[in-house]
Formats: structure tokens, sequence, C-alpha cells
């Protein structure tokens, strides 16, 4: 079963055309990752989903029901993380919380809330006196706080450092392992590498891949052998078949090619004969980043659907 669908979703802003006929369904449980370069439309396309405004044409409907006309009862089953809130600075963290929660039916408890974004040390602090990264956390928070069975997510570890982010991204596994359907924005790769089960790419506002990051990652080009060269490397005698492959400026060998067997004996050979350490060779497919990038920067406006 579908928890959101998507057809022919088009919003005009005057002649300025920022979403344009994109379509998708995401079936209960899946962690969709919305990517694109800024102006993309990924959130005017989340904010059509929320039913913050309505499309010039086309529709949505999220959990059976178009998303402005949704009752109150549908609207608690729908939990929400903007790029930005507005909070009282004045309340506690867990009073944040315990007004949040009066509004739902069957919320987190507070304390379990808190545990699951890891803001349980810091409860009694006013929200006026967090950082940024900690404001965050309670945004999360209060979007899971009712146990929604959507939660769009716009950008939601902006600011976040490393470890931080890290932590988010437990909280949201959590709901996803319990069942909840999850749209994620975001800007960083990685993180639609690791929670992502599907990413969608839009670029001027239109689809421009719907796919798995294992699959997107695969379309992005050959494969590569890339090894920084240990000081003292006898570069004259390298095989003349990765002669074309030395990168002088960074002194490191990288070999793009569908098929790396004879170029990766021939540097294993090499090496062997030179007694130079092999520790830092990669061998691998192109980054996620890799493939994403080289797709949105040739935008197209043909759909592209993965197998």
């Amino acid at each position: 079963m579908n928890t959101i669908e998507i057809e022919g979703l088009t919003k005009r802003f005057g002649g300025f055309t920022a979403v344009d006929q994109v379509s998708f369904e995401v079936p209960r449980g899946q962690l969709l990752a919305v990517l694109g370069p800024n102006g993309a439309g990924k959130t005017t396309t989340l904010e059509m989903a929320e039913g913050f405004f309505a499309p010039t044409s086309g529709t949505v409907r999220v959990l059976g029901a178009d998303p402005r006309r949704a009752t109150r009862a549908q609207r608690a089953r729908i939990g929400l993380v903007l790029q930005s809130t507005s909070l009282d600075p004045e309340l506690t963290v867990r009073d944040t919380l315990v007004l949040y929660a009066q509004c739902y039916p069957a919320p987190y408890r507070v304390g379990e809330a808190l545990a699951l974004v890891d803001l349980a040390d810091d409860a009694q602090t006013k929200v006026g006196a967090l950082s940024g990264g900690q404001r965050r956390r309670v945004d999360l928070a209060i979007g899971m706080i009712g146990r929604p069975e959507v939660l769009f997510l716009d950008e939601p570890t902006t600011g976040l450092d490393p470890e931080a982010r890290r932590r988010t991204w437990a909280a949201v596994g959590h709901l996803v392992a319990a069942g909840t359907t999850v749209v994620l924005t975001t800007h960083y790769i990685d993180e639609a590498e690791h929670l992502a089960d599907r990413i969608i790419v839009l670029a001027g506002g239109r689809v421009v891949a719907d796919t798995t990051p294992a699959k997107l990652r695969a379309a992005g080009g050959p494969s590569t052998i890339s090894y920084p060269l240990p000081a003292g490397a006898p570069i004259g005698d390298l095989p003349p078949s990765l002669a074309p492959y030395l990168d002088l400026e960074h002194r490191a060998l990288v070999v793009r090619e569908a098929d790396l067997t004879a170029s990766l004996g021939a540097l294993v050979a090499w090496a062997d004969r030179a007694h130079l350490d092999l520790a830092e060779l990669e061998v691998g497919p192109p980054s996620l980043e890799d493939a994403y990038l080289a797709m949105i920067g040739e935008p197209t406006t043909t759909e592209v659907r993965l197998p």
C-alpha cells in the first residue's frame, strides 16, 4: 500500500515553474531521499505534500487524503521537520515536548523521545540556551513525538556535527524499522546513501532519476582504481598500460575502466617488483556523490528509471 501518491505535480510562481510534472509513489515503511541542487524543487515538492500550499496542477495524496483538506485526526498521523522552526526559548526541552505530545492521541513518552534523539541530559535546559545542533534534534523529537505514520524531513541535519548527524540517523532508522514512511530532502550524499531505500533526483523541477542508491552509484560510470604513490616509487618503470593514468600533481594512479582486471594485475605486479606497500590501494565503483554530480551536471527532461 502506498502512503504517498503524487501525480503530475506542478507549481508555478508567476512565469517560473518550480516543480514540473513530478510523479512518484512511496510505499509504507520506505525511506525516500529526494536529492537535487538548490532550486531543483525539493522543498516546494515537500511543501505541497505537507499541505502548505496548493499545486498549480496535479494531485497529492498522503495516507489517502489531500493534505490541504486533511482532518485533524489525519494530520495527527503525519510528522514534520521543517528547515526552520520557531520555538519558545523560555521553555525547557522537556516542557516543549510535553506541549507537542498533547496534540497526538498516542505519542511517545517524553523520556523515550528524548532518548531517541540523545537529548536526555538536556531535558531541563531552556530551548534558547541550546546549540544549533541541539535545537535541530529538538525539531526531530517534535516531528516524531506523535509516532507518525509518515514523516517529512527537510534538511534535518543541516548544521550538525558528524557525531550528532549519526545520532539523528539512528533515530530516523528506529522510526523506519517501526514502519514509518519517511521522505527526506538532504544535500548530504552520504546521508542519503546511509539512510535511503530509494532515491529520487530532481533537476530543473523535474524527476531525472528514480532508483536505489546502489543502482545510482552503478550508473555513475566505470569502476575506479585509486593508488597514492609512496615516496620513492619508481615511476620511470611504470608499465606502459598504466602510464596514461599517472597523476603527477597528486602523485597517484587513478584508473577508470569498465574492466579493471588487466590494469589491476599490472599495478600489483609493478608494486611487487618495487616492494611497494599497497595498503592505500582502493578499488571500487564510482561513489554515489560522483554519480549524483554527473547526473545533475547535465540535466535532462527525460525521466530515468534504472532497472
